[in-house]
C-alpha cells in the first residue's frame, strides 16, 4: 500500500509538483513503455484508485468524526430579549391576602451561557471506538482490490496491443517475401519459363497478406486506447510500447502445484472485516439496554434592567454541575428486533463466505485448466513453427530448382504465417490464462 499511503500525504501545497511528476512519466512513456512503467503509471494516475484513495481519507475523516463524541463538548450561547409587555403573575396581598396581578421582571433582559459535557456511556461513540480500525481496513482493502483490478486489466490490455503489433510485424515480413515471390513469378512468366498463373497465384496472396495487414493496424489503435483508458493516461498522447518476445516467452512459466488459499483473496479479506463490522454492529444493539451517562456543567450570566442603555450595567451569574442518566425502558420491542437483525446479518455473512470460498475453488480450477490446455497448446505450435519453415525453405528451394509447383510455394508461405500468427496468439492466451490463475490465488502483486 506505499502508493496509497505516498498519496495520502499529498497536500493542496503539492498539486504543482505532482502534475509536474506526471507530465514527465507521460513524457517518458511517449519514448520507451514496457509493462512495469504502465502498471506503475496506471497506479498513480488511474481514476478510480485516484477515488479509491479519496475514499480512505474519508473513511478516515468519518472514523476521527464519530471518535470527536468522546471529548468534552463546550457550547455557548446568548440571548437578548426586549419584552414589549411585562408577564404579570396574581401575587396574594401580605396585609388582606388578597391576590393582586404584578407584572414581574424587566423590559430588557439578556444572558451569556456556557455549557460543557462529557459522555461517560454513551453507545454511540462506543460503537465509533471499537470500529474505527475496521473502517480504516476496509477502505484500505478496498483500494487494495481495486489496484488488483487496474494490474490485471492492464496488463492484458497491454499483451493485446503487442500482440496486434507482432502481428503487424510478421505479416510485413510476408509481404516483403510475397513481394519478391511476385517479382520472381514475374520475370520468369515474362521469360516464357512458367504460365501466368503463378504470377495470378502471387498477387492473391499478397493482396490477402496486405488486407489482412491493414485490418490488423487498425485494431492496434483502437486496442491502444483501451489500454490509455485502464492506465488513465492522457487520450491523446502518444505511448510507445517496448517487449521482449523471449522474455515474454519466460514469462509464461507458472508452478501449477500451488494450492489455493481463499485467505490470500482480497475479497475474502472483505467478507472477514465486515464481519467484525457487524460483531460490533451485534454489540451496538445490545448496549442499548444500557443507560446513557452524561456529565454537564453550565455557567450562566443573566442581564436585565428597564433601560436598555444599562441593561450589562449588572449581571447576575448562576452555576451548576450535573449528571444525567436516561435509562431506556420500554420502546415497543424495537430494540429486540433491531438486535435480532444484527444478529442475523452476521449468519448471513457466514454464507457469503462460504460461497465464496466455493467460488474460489471453482475459480482457480477453471483458471488452472485454462492455463495448463494453453500452455500445451503454445508449446504444440512452438514445434509447428520449426516445421513450417522446415517446409517452407525446402519447397521454395526445389520450386527455384524446378522440381514443385508455385502452387505449393504458395501454400507453404500460408503455413509459415499461420504458423507464426499462431504462436503469438497462443502466448497471449498463455500470459492471459497466467493471470487468471495468479489472481485466482490472490498472489497479484503491486
Amino acid at each position: 500500500m506505499k502508493n496509497s499511503w505516498l498519496t495520502l500525504l499529498l497536500g493542496l501545497g503539492t498539486g504543482c509538483l505532482h502534475i509536474a511528476f506526471g507530465q514527465k512519466t507521460t513524457d517518458a512513456l511517449t519514448q520507451r513503455a514496457p509493462l512495469p512503467d504502465c502498471i506503475q503509471y496506471a497506479l498513480e494516475n488511474q481514476p478510480l484508485l485516484r477515488q479509491s484513495v479519496i475514499d480512505q481519507k474519508i473513511a478516515d475523516r468519518t472514523v476521527r468524526s464519530a471518535q470527536a463524541g468522546w471529548l468534552p463538548q463546550l457550547n455557548a450561547g446568548y440571548n437578548l430579549v426586549h419584552n414589549l409587555q411585562l408577564p404579570v403573575t396574581l401575587i396574594p396581598d401580605a396585609n388582606t391576602g388578597e391576590r393582586r396581578p404584578i407584572a414581574l421582571g424587566a423590559k430588557n433582559t439578556s444572558s451569556v451561557s456556557f455549557s460543557l459535557s462529557q459522555a461517560i456511556f454513551n453507545r454511540d461513540v462506543l460503537l465509533a471506538n471499537r470500529t474505527a480500525d475496521a473502517y480504516r481496513v476496509q477502505a484500505t482493502q478496498v483500494t487494495a482490490q481495486n489496484k488488483i483490478d487496474v494490474v490485471v486489466n492492464v496488463s492484458k490490455a497491454f499483451y493485446d496491443v503487442i500482440l496486434t503489433q507482432r502481428q503487424v510485424d510478421i505479416l510485413n515480413e510476408d509481404i516483403t517475401r510475397l513481394q519478391r515471390s511476385l517479382q520472381d513469378a514475374t520475370n520468369q512468366y515474362q521469360s516464357g519459363i512458367v504460365d501466368k498463373t503463378d504470377a495470378q497465384r502471387a498477387r492473391i496472396a499478397l493482396n490477402n497478406a496486405l488486407a489482412q495487414r491493414k485490418q490488423f493496424q487498425d485494431q492496434v489503435g483502437a486496442k491502444q486506447q483501451i489500454l490509455k483508458q485502464y492506465m488513465g493516461y492522457p487520450p491523446n498522447e502518444r505511448i510507445s510500447l517496448t517487449y521482449d518476445t523471449l522474455q515474454l516467452a519466460n514469462e509464461a512459466a507458472l508452478d501449477t502445484n500451488l494450492l489455493v488459499a481463499p485467505q490470500n483473496r482480497i475479497e475474502y479479506q472483505l467478507l472477514q472485516t465486515q464481519g467484525r463490522l457487524l460483531d460490533a454492529n451485534v454489540q451496538y444493539n445490545r448496549w442499548a439496554y444500557l443507560p446513557t451517562v452524561n456529565a454537564n456543567a453550565n455557567y450562566n450570566l443573566l442581564f436585565q434592567n428597564n433601560a436598555f442603555t444599562q441593561l450589562y450595567s449588572q449581571a447576575f451569574p448562576n452555576s451548576l454541575i450535573g449528571l444525567s442518566v436516561l435509562f431506556p425502558i420500554f420502546q415497543g420491542g424495537r430494540r429486540v428486533q433491531q438486535l435480532r437483525i444484527a444478529e442475523l446479518q452476521v449468519d448471513r455473512l457466514r454464507w457469503d463466505r462460504t460461497a465464496l470460498v466455493s467460488a474460489i475453488d471453482a475459480e482457480y480450477a477453471q483458471a488452472l485448466s485454462n492455463y495448463k490446455g494453453n500452455l500445451a497448446n503454445y508449446l504444440a505450435l512452438q514445434e509447428n513453427l520449426q516445421l513450417a519453415q522446415d517446409v517452407y525453405r525446402i519447397i521454395n528451394l526445389q520450386y527455384r530448382s524446378g522440381i514443385k509447383t508455385y502452387l505449393d510455394v504458395t501454400v507453404a508461405e500460408a503455413d509459415l504465417r499461420t504458423a507464426r500468427l499462431n504462436l503469438f496468439n497462443a502466448l497471449y492466451q498463455v500470459l492471459i490464462s497466467k493471470l487468471d490463475v495468479q489472481r485466482a490465488l490472490g498472489t497479484i502483486s503491486f
